[in-house]
């Protein structure tokens, strides 16, 4: 099931003629900082290929459940890591802050391609990981600000609970700008 994605706004209203007073000077209304927008260069083969068929790599990141499941999972490795014995609890967060981080990293940011169904597409994703395959690319998506939120969540939860220690904070904090860095639309950019 597909939502409809245009937007029909009601017509502009032209009131810039009767704000305007004799010598006052008004400037133009600068752009939104924050827009969905495709990153990279595509060629129209590629265009093609990637809009044959769904990508069902990508697609079960707007599924139902699919960002519940990060909560369920870093909540099922907090678990499994505090039954280690000897597991204080600033270690304990801390671990499963570096779990997660390392592992997020791994799945949208490392490998790339479609690892099933790759006839359909032709190649078109072989040079894409994850994060770029999610939403057919655009930044700023719903699901892309849930991927970008819940590591930075976690790292806060892991810094409260290892009472501000200097030592994992920096840990803390370096996993997770390695982590947050490819999120980045610059950076396909830069690629």
């Amino acid at each position: 099931m597909s939502r409809s994605t245009t937007i029909k706004l009601p017509p502009a209203l032209d009131l810039s003629s009767s704000l305007k007073s004799p010598g006052v000077r008004s400037r133009q209304r600068s752009a939104s900082i924050v827009k969905v927008e495709q990153v990279g260069d595509s060629s129209l083969e590629e265009v093609l290929d990637r809009s044959a068929y769904m990508n069902v790599n990508a697609g079960w990141v707007n599924s139902k459940g699919a960002w519940l499941i990060h909560i369920v999972l870093i909540i099922f490795g907090k678990v499994i890591v505090d039954t280690i014995p000897g597991m204080t609890q600033q270690i304990s967060w801390t671990l499963v802050n570096l779990l997660y981080l390392a592992l997020s990293y791994l799945m949208f940011h490392w490998v790339t391609g479609i690892p099933f169904d790759t006839d359909f597409h032709s190649g078109a994703y072989d040079e894409l990981t994850l994060w770029e395959q999610i939403d057919d690319g655009a930044q700023y998506t719903p699901a892309k600000k849930w991927l970008f939120c819940v590591p930075i969540g976690l790292f806060l939860a892991s810094t409260h609970y290892t009472n501000y220690n200097p030592w994992l904070f920096a840990m803390n904090i370096t996993a997770l700008v390695f982590v947050l860095i490819p999120k980045l639309p610059q950076v396909r950019v830069l690629a």
